[in-house]
């Protein structure tokens, strides 16, 4: 394989700055990714993503080589035009920033679109700038597509080498093959290399996947936040006002929505029920419910980013 650092270039000013946090953090760094483009329920890790660049300082510390991951006719970047000429150029990129917290704690995003080729060499890379940025452990996040009710709380599902770290939530399947990502092929190379990796995957009704579900990214954030030790109120506020908004604007297109949306509604609801309570008492077979299967899921991720394609 050609030398993974052809794939990126370090930002000196950025730099700098990470090894002079590093000069007074000695357990190293946090390293926060998510990647536009594959499976992401209720827009749940872009939302992240955003709310964390909008409100917080941040520096680019590295560079990706956008020209050689992305395929633009897959995902065409935006120009404008403007009465007779092109004015501007939405330039993809995939960047790894030095931000600061709350409290002026240093950690590290690495965010942009997903590469479509290379991705071993890019995992490669994120490995070499775990090592060199001194990270203690990297953490990635989205939304997956499920069938619960939005009027419960949002479930999480926990992966990595890592998921002590946020106890009481436990997998809700044995085993399942999807469809791969970038996002997943970097956890589990990091693994492999002896590299702690925590992933964070909220639960999103499948009936809001394809909108913005503001209470899937504020439960993975608190769990993140839970999880590092990182102060991020501001983020979290924003998503909390949001999320407000958005349940209430549920409620109402589903009390003006068809039987069968009502229909749907209640026994999700009935199912999640049933499942809390049998949990609860320490018996997951203690009522009849009939939980998705591991096909059914890959399933459901499959048609999730069928939708998204055709809308591409």
């Amino acid at each position: 394989m050609p030398d993974p650092q052809s794939l990126y270039e370090w930002e000196p000013k950025g730099l700098a700055v990470v090894d002079m946090a590093l000069a007074q953090e000695s357990v190293g760094l946090v390293m926060l990714y998510h990647f536009d483009g594959y499976i992401d329920a209720g827009e749940t890790g872009e939302q992240i993503v955003d709310g964390l660049l909008e409100t917080l300082p941040h520096q680019v510390v590295a560079s990706f080589d956008h020209d050689r991951l992305v395929d633009y006719r897959a995902r065409r970047p935006l120009l404008t035009f403007r009465r007779d000429r092109w004015a501007a150029y939405e330039t993809p990129t995939l960047d790894v920033r030095v931000v600061q917290d709350a409290t002026g704690a240093p950690f590290l995003l690495l965010s942009g679109p997903e590469p479509d080729v290379e991705w071993e060499r890019f995992a490669a890379a994120v490995e070499q700038i775990v090592e060199r940025l001194g990270v203690r452990l990297a953490v990635n996040f989205h939304g997956i597509p499920m069938g619960v009710p939005h009027t419960r709380p949002v479930g999480i599902t926990p992966h990595g080498n890592r998921t002590d770290l946020m106890p009481g939530h436990r997998s809700p399947f044995d085993e399942a093959q999807v469809p791969g990502s970038a996002e997943a092929l970097v956890e589990y190379r990091l693994m492999e290399a002896g590299h702690d990796v925590l992933g964070v995957a909220a639960h999103v009704p499948h009936y809001v996947a394809r909108s913005a579900y503001p209470d899937a990214a504020l439960t993975v954030l608190e769990s993140i936040t839970a999880a590092t030790g990182l102060v991020l109120p501001a983020v979290a506020h924003a998503l909390r006002t949001e999320a407000h908004r958005t349940q209430t604007e549920i409620d109402r297109q589903i009390d003006q929505g068809d039987e069968e949306l009502v229909s749907l509604v209640e026994g999700l609801e009935h199912q999640y029920d049933a499942v809390a309570g049998s949990e609860t008492r320490g018996n997951l077979v203690a009522e009849p419910v009939d939980l998705p299967s591991a096909d059914e899921i890959g399933l459901e991720f499959e048609r999730f980013l069928a939708e998204r394609e055709g809308d591409a």
